[in-house]
């Protein structure tokens, strides 16, 4: 498995990266069998140590994990619990699944864009009623089935999901609702 560990505007010792490397392989190895790699980033957030960690798995999926303490050590430790306890939900979905996915997750290219907000949009000039886009970039949507888009968001802790249905080869959307409940929307053409 490939680390990228890196320290935003904070220096990351050898003891530090050696620890990450050896606790997350023995999280990862536990309940992903084919990981392909790690990204784990501290940064200082006022007197707060913030680690976040994204592991990709073999299957397109990924698990997103982010914990703050106030020593940089304990703030990676109970971010590694918190992977741990996704990949561990993970691998008992995939275990309850009707059917293991043998072959990667097929990915579509997109666009996606970032929008301004209203209070972003006041300096602008006032005639225009087009929003004004600040970011634009490259995203890929994966070609996942309900169940496996509702782990992915989850995994991910992401509000929303937009995939493509297997079953139907359509664009779904899959999101959390104000009730906690999962939505899931489904075009009809």
């Amino acid at each position: 498995m490939r680390y990228k560990i890196s320290g935003r505007q904070i220096d990351i010792g050898n003891a530090l990266q050696t620890h990450v490397q050896t606790e997350l392989n023995a999280v990862v190895e536990k309940y992903a069998e084919r990981p392909t790699d790690a990204n784990v980033v501290f940064s200082r957030s006022a007197h707060e140590y913030v680690c976040e960690a994204t592991v990709h798995l073999s299957t397109g999926l990924n698990s997103t994990a982010k914990a703050s303490a106030p020593e940089i050590y304990a703030a990676f430790d109970a971010c590694c619990a918190k992977m741990e306890k996704q990949l561990r939900r993970y691998k008992r979905r995939l275990k309850d699944h009707h059917r293991e996915r043998t072959e990667p997750v097929d990915f579509l290219g997109a666009s996606s864009y970032v929008l301004a907000s209203e209070d972003e949009n006041e300096g602008a000039e006032t005639g225009s009623t087009q929003p004004i886009i600040i970011a634009e970039m490259e995203t890929k949507i994966p070609s996942l089935s309900v169940g496996e888009a509702v782990m992915q968001m989850e995994l991910a802790g992401a509000p929303v999901l937009v995939f493509r249905n297997e079953a139907k080869d359509q664009l779904n959307v899959v999101y959390r609702r104000e009730d906690g409940n999962i939505g899931w929307i489904e075009p009809q053409f």
